[in-house]
């Protein structure tokens, strides 16, 4: 986290932490909702005021008597009770944001304390309430300081930081790890993978085209031409990687066609052949860990066949003022403007 000692002079680095999770403050104590004392005397100011400055002390050592070496407050430290904390060897760190310090109880197993007191009018740390950690460190990390928490007793977790030359690099890295880690995501909630490249969309295409040759309706030509409307993906790839897109199509379906009608073991494993973009030609994309998410390819798929079902069931009247309409079911084209003029009216 970015936030990190209150001094400098205490510890870099402790080992076995316990960390304390405080939402109080640990400054001088004052008194509350505009309550003022009037002292009788000089004598007896500087000993509220003594006084204030033990109400502070004390809660630090109660939760230094808990076991506490490492303090997170979201609240201040004052230099009283940052000089008492360097005295003691313990780490403290100030005005952490509520947000992360709600994830740094759930890593280390720790809870928020809002208050010390408890149930017998008198203040302690609650059992459980101290959170532990193998390590918590403040590390230099290019010009700036950071601290690091290893080893959470908890949950295990991990920071990733990035790097780069400006900040515009380290937006793209972010995406980019970002998009990496949805993938992951994905895949677990999934559970299952099928290989890229265009491999799905190209055995789909292939083994629609042999149902479709075995229907007598007029369902066979829908059939087909969804089997055709499939191969926009590899197509696509191969287009994006400046290849030849009707030779490498025509290579990716010549495998899976033989993949589906062969009995050979060997060549039943070109159903996993994929467009290999890097070489530009057609290799297995298993063996070289090119996958996808079930999950993500069917609703994909599915979406897709939705919105085309939606685009041809749509009002005709509606769109008639923006569109021309040539039998719904072949195409829709933009009608060209009547007598368009320019800028100043002019034909």
């Amino acid at each position: 986290m970015e936030e990190t000692r209150a001094s400098q002079q205490m510890p870099r680095r402790i080992h076995k932490a316990k960390i304390a999770l405080i939402d109080f403050d640990l400054r001088k104590h004052g008194m509350r909702f505009g309550i003022q004392v009037q002292p009788e005397g000089p004598k007896q100011l500087e000993q509220i005021r003594a006084r204030e400055l033990d109400i502070t002390k004390e809660k630090i050592d109660i939760l230094l008597k808990a076991g506490a070496n490492v303090i997170l407050t979201t609240k201040g430290i004052d230099d009283m009770a940052t000089k008492y904390l360097v005295e003691q060897g313990v780490i403290g760190i100030r005005r952490v944001d509520k947000k992360k310090l709600r994830k740094i109880a759930k890593l280390i197993g720790g809870e928020i304390m809002i208050s010390l007191a408890d149930d017998e009018g008198n203040e302690s740390v609650p059992k459980g309430a101290l959170g532990e950690a193998d390590e918590v460190e403040e590390r230099t990390v290019g010009d700036r300081e950071l601290f690091f928490i290893k080893g959470c007793s908890s949950t295990k977790a991990q920071t990733i930081i990035l790097r780069g030359v400006n900040w515009y690099m380290l937006e793209e890295l972010e995406r980019s790890v970002h998009d990496s880690l949805c993938v992951i995501k994905r895949v677990l909630e999934s559970g299952r993978v099928v290989p890229g490249g265009g491999a799905v969309e190209a055995a789909l295409s292939v083994y629609l085209e042999h149902v479709a040759e075995q229907m007598s309706s007029r369902e066979q030509l829908a059939i087909g031409e969804f089997a055709q409307a499939m191969l926009v993906i590899p197509k696509t790839l191969a287009i994006n990687g400046g290849y030849d897109a009707a030779d490498l199509v025509s290579k990716l379906r010549g495998y899976h066609a033989k993949a589906q009608t062969t009995d050979n073991e060997k060549e039943k494993v070109w159903k996993w052949a994929g467009l290999d973009l890097d070489e530009g030609k057609v290799a297995d994309r298993i063996k070289h860990g090119v996958l996808e998410p079930a999950m993500s390819k069917i609703k994909a798929i599915k979406f897709a066949t939705e919105a085309a079902v939606t685009i041809l069931r749509y009002d005709v009247h509606f769109i008639k003022p923006f569109l021309q309409v040539v039998e719904i079911d072949d195409s829709i084209t933009l009608r060209k403007r009547e007598q368009p003029r320019d800028a100043e009216g002019h034909e």
